[in-house]
């Protein structure tokens, strides 16, 4: 006679918050402890940040007899209160730096399209041939509006460029040049049929990828116009931005190159198989595969590259971090800085938290691509 098997019931779910709770922050007594200790801090820490930021702040002072800023109420509430008053005041030199006062539209226009634009990339419908001329029609327009000179706007030079512009600028045009860049520099070091380009390509990444970004900035500055023929020269702006290309490129080539290494060869040797020429088999079947393996740690490298522009400061380019900087060194403003770092902070992390966020978004969506 058979026995019957016995009854196993399902594990007990635990359904609501408070059984939640009690499993996950309470479910012992050093745990309850931690979480105690911990939520006093938090809740300590939340109060003295609402009191400083919100409840004893100075958001606006009048302006004296000289018509500068008044800051007797900021200096009354240091060290109690925070002075927003500081960015009201100077807002428009962080934004805009040295850029003339009346003509501030121009450059305000020129992060929206930036904005614009990164947003319109970052839409999968948009992924067409057209993007490219977008892109174009965008940077034409941005530049047009930077210089001026044109349209009854007035001409206005890069060096009074600055602000969150100038970062924008860099990091835009420094990671779209560097990127193909990287591509060709990642494909020639694997070449086994080219061992000129591959030593050079070697050389490239390997000279670069061994010296800081700061000493690139300072041989595009001082040591690049002396190479130059005479009376020709280099725009400050351009010469930085040639740094920062080379510097991306050399590390987002090894980027690149992991995830080639890590494709199996099985794809290079089926493409071969179907008679696929070089450039049809790495554009069509071996890049796209890569390049979706190593997309975290590329999104990584754009974030890295996005906040290293704030070291042009050292060659006298007025960056978002440079103008504020500059905009604090007044009498009046200069114990106020902690308030203008946080509103850097956050302009920082929106642009680094929207990469963040696509680049997830970006692995969800092949993820079920290649799960069907």
């Amino acid at each position: 006679m058979a026995v019957p098997a016995p009854v196993v019931l399902p594990p007990t779910v635990l359904l609501g918050p408070w059984q939640w709770l009690r499993a996950n922050l309470f479910n012992s007594w050093l745990s309850t402890a931690v979480t105690l200790a911990l939520g006093y801090l938090l809740v300590r820490l939340t109060a003295g940040a609402i009191s400083w930021g919100l409840v004893n702040a100075v958001w606006t002072v009048p302006a004296g007899a000289s018509g500068a800023a008044d800051n007797a109420a900021c200096s009354a509430v240091k060290g109690v209160g925070a002075c927003w008053a500081v960015i009201a005041d100077k807002y428009r030199f962080i934004l805009f730096g040295r850029y003339p006062f009346d003509q501030q539209w121009r450059p305000a226009i020129c992060i929206a399209l930036f904005i614009g634009l990164f947003v319109v990339s970052a839409l999968r419908r948009f992924w067409r041939r057209e993007l490219a001329f977008i892109w174009i029609g965008t940077l034409l327009a941005i530049g047009v509006l930077m210089w001026g000179g044109i349209l009854g706007m007035p001409y206005v030079a890069q060096d009074s460029w600055g602000g969150l512009p100038i970062t924008l600028i860099l990091s835009t045009f420094g990671l779209a040049f560097a990127f193909p860049l990287a591509v060709l520099v990642a494909l020639g070091r694997r070449s086994t049929n080219m061992p000129a380009v591959k030593m050079i390509c070697v050389l490239y990444v390997e000279l670069i990828r061994g010296v800081p970004l700061i000493s690139l900035l300072f041989m595009a500055s001082v040591m690049f116009p002396l190479f130059m023929p005479e009376g020709v020269n280099i725009d400050k702006l351009l010469r930085a931005q040639i740094a920062f290309i080379l510097f991306a490129a050399a590390y987002l080539a090894e980027i690149v190159r992991g995830g080639l290494q890590a494709l199996p060869k099985g794809q290079a040797e089926a493409a071969d198989a179907l008679g696929l020429s070089y450039w049809a088999k790495t554009g069509k079947i071996i890049l796209p595969q890569a390049l979706r393996m190593v997309i975290p740690p590329l999104v990584n490298t754009f974030i890295g590259f996005f906040k290293d522009t704030s070291l042009v400061l050292i060659i006298g380019i007025f960056d978002l971090l440079t103008a504020a900087k500059v905009a604090i060194s007044e009498p009046a403003w200069q114990g106020f800085s902690t308030e203008v770092y946080i509103v850097l902070a956050m302009i920082y992390f929106a642009f680094c938290f929207a990469m963040s966020k696509f680049s997830r978004g970006l692995e969800r969506e092949f993820d079920r691509s290649r799960r069907r």
